[in-house]
């Protein structure tokens, strides 16, 4: 069983259709696999389709989403692109869970927040009393370092670093197998971030839970994830080991995201990546990096590359790489 996959994607497509009629192609074929206790960071620009590739596993797609082919297999039989609404439900946050880069998101205003812990418990184990169930949301509450009395606020009365707390504390409350973490550091100061990157890393751990982490900030990557999938106009450009890739990026487009990031350690500048992301109703031929990229040929322009083997657990979709 352990030599199956916890998840593997394989050619997902996920359109968005507009009214105006034109079609936005956000998952374009997408695969990669994500084994038991094993950590994976989604990477890249906003709008490259990273969230659409979390929301289309959970099946929390808007009503103008379409998952058009391919599949997101989970525990080597279940085939999250095709289950009803049933088996969703006896899925989402037993077995996979998600933490929102919005902690509001998640919480409802109008519930104190050990009793929407509380609730979530409830629901999935019927066996369980409301007191039982308000004990163990306390506990839970302790382990993400948030005071027991916080546990009667509401979710405004609340930091946005405690209410990501709270986020957590829901994503584990019923140990899933799965939990994505979409973007769950975004606005937070420098020393939340890297606490919740700790407290994020030490759970996994504890409960044995597999991450998938999407995130813009390819530097959290090596603090929690074993491998890394860059992303790009709705295609994963390179995927293999975290070490290998950042060691030796393959990718034009990952080069750029290294070379655009700051290290404090180092007196190079760091530099943006030119140009803008393509339109994804639209997107360019051929490579849909070679508008940006600084090597490409004609036959970039003309011919879209393949994900191929560069060496071992690295792959990388370039012609030159």
């Amino acid at each position: 069983m352990l030599n199956t996959p916890l998840l593997e994607v394989k050619d997902l497509h996920t359109y968005y259709y507009r009214k105006k009629g034109d079609t936005i192609r956000a998952v374009d074929g997408v695969n990669f696999e994500i084994g038991y206790g094993e950590s994976l960071a989604l990477v890249g620009e906003s709008g490259c389709g990273k969230s659409t590739v979390a929301h289309t596993i959970m099946r929390l797609l808007p009503s103008n989403a379409r998952i058009i082919k391919g599949h997101a297999i989970f525990e080597g039989s279940i085939d999250l692109t095709e289950v009803d609404e049933d088996q969703l439900r006896d899925i989402r946050f037993k077995k996979i869970s998600i933490i929102f880069q919005a902690s509001m998101n998640m919480l409802d205003p109008l519930m104190k927040v050990e009793d929407q812990i509380a609730e979530l418990i409830k629901l999935h184990r019927k066996s369980v009393s409301k007191d039982e169930a308000l004990q163990e949301a306390r506990k839970l509450l302790e382990i993400v370092s948030i005071p027991p009395q916080k546990g009667k606020d509401y979710p405004h009365q609340l930091s946005g670093g405690q209410r990501q707390r709270v986020s957590i504390a829901m994503a584990i409350a019923l140990k899933p197998k799965l939990i994505i973490a979409d973007e769950p550091f975004t606005a937070l100061d420098v020393m939340i971030q890297a606490q919740l990157i700790e407290l994020l890393k030490s759970i996994c751990k504890k409960i044995g839970s597999s991450l998938m982490l999407i995130t813009h900030d390819i530097q959290v990557t090596g603090e929690l994830c074993d491998k890394m999938a860059v992303m790009y106009a709705g295609k994963i450009v390179e995927y293999g080991s975290i070490k290998r890739i950042i060691e030796s990026p393959a990718h034009p487009y990952t080069i750029g995201l290294l070379n655009s990031t700051t290290d404090i350690t180092s007196l190079i500048e760091p530099k943006s990546i030119p140009g803008l992301p393509p339109d994804l109703s639209n997107p360019p031929s051929g490579c849909r990096f070679h508008p940006r990229c600084p090597n490409r040929t004609k036959l970039c322009e003309k011919e879209e590359p393949k994900l191929f083997k560069k060496g071992n657990d690295h792959y990388v979709m370039c012609f030159y790489s």
